[in-house]
């Protein structure tokens, strides 16, 4: 799995976590720096080892 960044064609700056088989998980909201979509990609890899999984079916 990897994150990917890049620009959307309105010029902010995204990023996408991508499968090892290419399919594309989650995609996030548009940044208009670099630095805030790369502190978000921090931010998910800190949080997400420590998260709860909840049912709500």
């Amino acid at each position: 799995m990897k994150f990917e960044i890049y620009r959307d064609k309105g010029g902010e700056f995204r990023f996408r976590i991508v499968a090892t088989n290419g399919n594309v998980l989650a995609a996030s909201e548009g940044y208009s720096a670099k630095a805030s979509a790369q502190n978000a990609i921090d931010r998910i890899k800190s949080d997400a080892a420590g998260a709860d999984t909840v049912d709500n079916s």
